[in-house]
């Protein structure tokens, strides 16, 4: 399953999250730089659970190394298509997460669930020199969040069937558990020395990351963490919409809710509004003009059910105005 987007919007913009996706692929760039020297760069900042666990390999490497590598293994990724993947599904989720914990402690979260699945790797691969290197831990933290946070929440899913993709609205709650439960059979299913994924960081990560999320939430945001976030308000709501109207027995008009903000409500807005029908969607520009106030009612003619050759009704939007 390969998810596309969520339904959830956020009301702030994802500034660490973004920094977070920009510092991965610094990295990455920075390991393609290494030539014949990748495979040294990744043993010394990736995480290798014999550095810990065999004296006669921790002795080629100070304190600080050990140490940092805790940081740096959570930046390093095998591959284009490894990095893609975390990074989207970073993009995908860690929005939401972000807007619910706050800028700062977001990013607090995101080391502390990095650093708790490196931690569960370790010490499952204790003598194992293969280095783990990824954010998956650290991502599979940010879903275990949004597992709590937005189990309703549904997830545009590509998924395949027998020799066909199909795009399918899945909840949260069941994509992300259908993934969990993926990792578990995978990790019973491989050697705890073996190489390849690091199938017990992602659980680790999954379930620190729940964790944290209590624990986080059992404290206020703090005073810097309002301000960053008053600043990193979104004014717009987004350009795309996706209206599911609905209709009054056999009443031919449809009514439905377009929600704007308060910027766009004084100065007018234009937007791309999808409708689905059953397989189909209806799409088409809706402007909204300036001056509306909570409540209004935008008219739209024709746009509303068929019930005869001659009995065309009209869609009614009601505006909603967001804070």
């Amino acid at each position: 399953m390969i998810p596309i987007r969520d339904t959830i919007r956020s009301e702030t913009y994802p500034v660490v999250n973004n920094v977070i996706i920009a510092i991965n692929v610094l990295v990455f760039l920075i390991e393609l730089s290494q030539g014949q020297r990748l495979h040294e760069f990744i043993y010394v900042y990736g995480l290798v659970p014999a550095r810990y666990g065999v004296p006669q390999i921790s002795a080629y490497f100070t304190t600080g190394q050990q140490v940092f590598s805790f940081l740096t293994f959570m930046f390093l990724h095998g591959g284009f298509f490894h990095l893609l993947g975390n990074m989207w599904s970073l993009y995908i989720f860690g929005d939401n997460v972000e807007d619910r914990l706050g800028h700062i402690r977001y990013l607090l979260f995101y080391l502390l669930c990095g650093l708790a699945s490196g931690i569960s790797h370790l010490v499952i691969n204790w003598y194992s020199e293969i280095p783990t290197i990824g954010a998956s831990g650290a991502i599979a933290g940010v879903m275990g969040a949004y597992f709590v946070l937005y189990p309703r929440a549904k997830v545009l899913t590509l998924v395949p069937i027998f020799f066909f993709f199909q795009f399918l609205e899945i909840p949260a709650f069941l994509f992300l558990g259908v993934w969990l439960l993926f990792q578990f059979l995978s990790a019973a299913g491989t050697s705890a020395q073996a190489g390849g994924i690091a199938w017990w960081a992602h659980i680790g990560g999954f379930i620190f990351g729940i964790i944290f999320l209590k624990l986080f939430e059992m404290f206020p945001k703090m005073g810097v963490g309002r301000r960053v976030r008053d600043l990193t308000r979104k004014r717009t709501t987004p350009r795309l919409q996706v209206i599911r109207p609905v209709g009054l027995g056999t009443d031919p008009d449809l009514y439905g809710v377009i929600p704007i903000t308060e910027r766009e409500a004084l100065f007018g807005t234009r937007k791309l509004v999808n409708i689905p029908e059953g397989l189909k969607k209806r799409t088409f520009f809706l402007t909204i003009p300036p001056g509306v106030s909570e409540g209004s009612t935008l008219r739209l003619k024709g746009m509303g059910r068929r019930l005869a050759e001659d009995v065309q009704g009209d869609l009614y939007l009601k505006v909603q105005i967001r804070g």
